[in-house]
């Protein structure tokens, strides 16, 4: 739910890009927003002056009531409910495998913060990111608890489709519907009741294409993308369109997309990531790493100066490697190697 408060904070921008439904407001009230996009309602209201205030019957305090009981009435119709209000995630200990506690209490993330999840294959990954979006409650065979904005999260985040509290990228994205790619998004779109929906879809095919490998148009279908085109369209759908503050990642660097590029593209929408990982540049890009083994959480490290200074060499070796491959996409031959 929205109250004053937060709509003293929100931008006109921010309030369509969180609740696109509400543009039906302002052209209901005939309120001409066009040019104060970055300036908040209340701001908005302001300029008008007092003469225009009575010429068109401008009843601002009525008008704060009435788009706060309007977004909130719509909230409750749609069945959404405080989706874009997730500050913070909390793990509370569980047990490894052998049933010892874990060698931790608790860490919180706060949005905008990458944790990389790392440790052998079979130690616990996947487990943890399951524990997380199923929002475990000591229900889980880890036994660990999840808490959203330091709270117990309500079970709606488990069980309704229109709540939906995570986004999962899985390692390996087929699509099996005979849809191009902007019947696809034009699908999404419309269920989020996207206004503008031409320019969110041309933003999500254009952030896309700039983390493909090879890239794709909107008349592509979708069954015929490649895997890491496929990755490269669900990454770009999920952080401009997907109302799901949290994202998890099930190792990205088998998804053949500039990693860096989405990684920075999530983060930039405010959302929590949390990424299963073998490969130490991500691991290093991330604030801090969960090391697992024998399914239980063994140490949280914070990433140091140290770290991101080898995360700098790590990345120029990760130049040379893409310079090779785009190379031999493109059929020259391998001569030599700058470094």
């Amino acid at each position: 739910m929205i109250n004053r408060k937060q709509l003293n904070d929100l931008t006109i921008n921010e309030i369509l890009n969180q609740h696109p439904f509400a543009l039906s407001f302002f052209t209901d009230n005939k309120l001409d927003v066009e040019g104060f996009q970055d300036s908040t309602f209340i701001s908005f209201l302001e300029h008008f002056t007092e003469e225009e205030r009575d010429e068109w019957a401008i009843d601002t305090t009525k008008l704060v009531e009435d788009i706060i009981i309007y977004i909130n009435n719509m909230l409750d119709f749609l069945g959404i409910k405080n989706e874009n209000t997730v500050d913070s995630l909390t793990i509370i200990s569980g047990f490894d495998k052998s049933g010892q506690k874990e060698n931790f209490d608790s860490i919180t993330i706060n949005k905008s913060e990458i944790i990389s999840i790392v440790g052998p294959t079979g130690s616990g990954k996947s487990r943890l990111l399951a524990d997380i979006e199923w929002t475990a409650n000591n229900d889980t065979p880890t036994g660990r608890s999840i808490l959203i904005n330091g709270e117990k999260p309500d079970k709606k985040w488990r069980f309704s489709s229109g709540n939906k509290l995570v986004a999962q990228l899985s390692q390996n994205m087929n699509f099996v519907m005979d849809l191009t790619v902007k019947e696809f998004l034009e699908l999404h779109a419309k269920s989020r009741m996207v206004e503008n929906e031409e320019q969110v879809i041309d933003k999500i095919i254009d952030a896309a294409n700039n983390l493909a490998g090879e890239k794709f148009n909107l008349s592509t279908p979708i069954t015929s993308l490649s895997g890491g085109q496929s990755r490269a369209l669900m990454i770009a759908d999920t952080a401009i369109l997907s109302t799901s503050p949290i994202v998890l990642i099930d190792e990205i660097e088998n998804a053949g997309i500039d990693r860096k590029k989405a990684l920075n593209l999530l983060v930039s929408k405010e959302k929590i990531v949390l990424m299963a990982t073998h490969d130490p540049s991500l691991a290093l890009m991330a604030d801090k790493r969960i090391v697992i083994n024998n399914g239980g959480i063994i140490k949280i490290i914070k990433t140091d100066k140290q770290e991101k200074d080898m995360l700098m060499e790590l990345e120029k070796m990760d130049d040379i490697i893409r310079s090779l491959r785009d190379s031999l996409r493109n059929g020259k031959r391998i001569n030599h190697i700058s470094c």
